[in-house]
């Protein structure tokens, strides 16, 4: 199972594996406050693609397509947290405000829908 989360949020039991999918670490967030079991920056969309979405809900279809091109780049990572998903819980834990339009919530779904 695969579940997302902000890394603002207080940790909790049934969050499984916490893994930040950010490229960069969270502001103002202290390393041991966070619980971070694995940190996976490479899996993160490019300083570019980043840069270039800067949150703009306008350009949120294009993001999603040119982000799971960078995933499609990527079948080591994915296998890795497809692995980890297999053994339990996995929780993709992120630091963007907007909960509905953000990379982690593209993974999860690449994620599931590509899952061997």
């Amino acid at each position: 199972m695969i579940k997302l989360k902000r890394v603002y949020a207080a940790p909790d039991t049934q969050d499984g594996t916490r893994v930040l999918v950010e490229r960069l670490w969270p502001r103002g967030l202290e390393k041991q406050h966070a619980r971070v079991d694995e940190w996976l920056k490479e899996i993160a969309p490019s300083t570019e693609l980043r840069q270039w979405f800067a949150h703009d809900t306008a350009k949120w279809t294009e993001f999603q397509s040119r982000y799971k091109a960078e995933l499609a780049e990527k079948s080591a990572l994915i296998a890795q947290l497809n692995q980890m998903a297999r053994k339990g819980v996995v929780t993709l834990v992120f630091a963007a405000k907007d909960e509905q339009h953000n990379s982690a919530i593209v993974l999860k779904r690449y994620l599931e829908q590509h899952p061997a």
